[in-house]
């Protein structure tokens, strides 16, 4: 664009963009170009992760990836660090899709140079120590020189074992007009899965998922004025995920066990988060009125017993009850399905089933259940 000949060292007014085009009154700036992310999560948890993640700005609705189960791609047009905050996915990878018969064509110019900026644009948002392959012949020699351009570009060492920056090459998995799928890379977002959680300082034999937990908080809703009740809180993950989504009015966690106190109190302090931890048997009377209720009650590998779940079960929906104000919410996580059923079917006066989602998680197939009292 002509420069104003009256005065060329005259910088631009402050309400004009930087773009040439936004001084010319009329003319819009380019389009922004969106980001192919790919949110892995455990199966069972799409749709929570979905809603989750239309508070990005994305120029679309996620959709599942072909092939997988656990997967959806969105088109994300705001910055990729915003990606990091969501709390129901697993992992979160850039996707570069290359139209190439083989992986031998990535090391060379503006295949490999694509891969450079991905990797660039996660480090920005976290840093790694090193990176490594997730591939099908990563041990090749095609690889071995991949990982050397790679290294040399971004000063990062490789590590084939241990790499804390991940990149998955595959397959492509959408269908290409030539038949050829091409291949793929995702370039993971961090230098962890975004499930392992920093607080997580005190662990805790059977402790829930995290990202099973903030589905949990999600689908009994965060609402800033609510009273929160944690039941049998273990090492405090439910309480954690609670707060960390939004503020509450008061925060309580319940266990009978003293070390689950000690472990609830640290995760709750490395996560830079208060509740009050009482050390009771949760099934007594909780003091208090609670809106929202969280519980995720032992199944009997690690703590309790199969033969004493029926009980705990029913025990559970009464005091939550007794605990529970007018139009209170209930969340729990539970792997004893059957026990479970009859006990809401047994508890139909207290508690009315307003969902259920059921998880897979490494072998495990938990229910989430959320219930309105009656």
């Amino acid at each position: 664009m002509p420069r104003n000949r009256k005065n060329r060292s005259a910088a631009p007014p402050a309400h004009l963009g930087s773009h040439p085009n936004s001084r010319r009154p009329g003319v819009r700036p380019p389009a922004r170009r969106s980001v192919a992310v790919e949110l892995t999560f455990l199966p069972g948890l799409a749709d929570v992760l979905a809603d989750e993640s239309a508070g990005l700005l994305l120029a679309g609705a996620p959709e599942p990836v072909p092939g997988r189960d656990d997967a959806l791609e969105v088109a994300l047009l705001g910055p990729l660090a915003s990606v990091a905050d969501l709390r129901t996915a697993v992992a979160a990878f850039v996707v570069l899709r290359f139209d190439v018969p083989r992986p031998k064509s990535l090391t060379s110019g503006d295949h490999l140079q694509r891969i450079i900026d991905a990797m660039g644009s996660s480090l920005r948002v976290a840093r790694s120590a090193s990176f490594r392959f997730e591939a099908a012949g990563a041990d090749s020699a095609v690889f071995q020189r991949l990982a050397g351009l790679l290294s040399e570009a971004t000063g990062l060492p490789y590590d084939e074992r241990d790499g804390e920056l991940v990149l998955r090459v595959r397959r492509g998995v959408l269908a290409r007009p030539s038949g050829d799928p091409g291949w793929d890379v995702l370039v993971r977002v961090g230098p962890r899965p975004l499930s392992a959680r920093p607080w997580r300082v005190a662990d805790y034999p059977g402790a829930a998922n995290a990202t099973i937990a903030a589905a949990m908080v999600r689908l009994g809703g965060v609402v800033p004025t609510d009273r929160v009740l944690n039941l049998m809180c273990g090492s405090g993950t439910l309480l954690v995920e609670r707060l960390l989504a939004g503020p509450a009015s008061e925060a309580v966690g319940v266990d009978i066990a003293s070390e689950a106190v000690v472990a609830s109190s640290a995760n709750l302090a490395a996560a830079g988060v208060t509740a009050q931890v009482l050390q009771a048997d949760a099934l007594a009377a909780v003091p208090g009125s609670f809106d929202l209720l969280l519980a995720d009650p032992p199944w009997g590998t690690l703590h309790g017993s199969h033969e004493s779940n029926a009980d705990l079960h029913a025990g559970l929906l009464s005091a939550a009850y007794e605990a529970a104000a007018p139009g209170a919410r209930l969340v729990v996580l539970t792997h004893e399905i059957n026990i479970m059923e009859r006990a809401v079917r047994d508890a139909d006066a207290l508690w009315h089933v307003r969902d259920q989602v059921r998880v897979f998680a490494k072998g495990h197939h938990p229910r989430i259940y959320v219930l309105d009292r009656t």
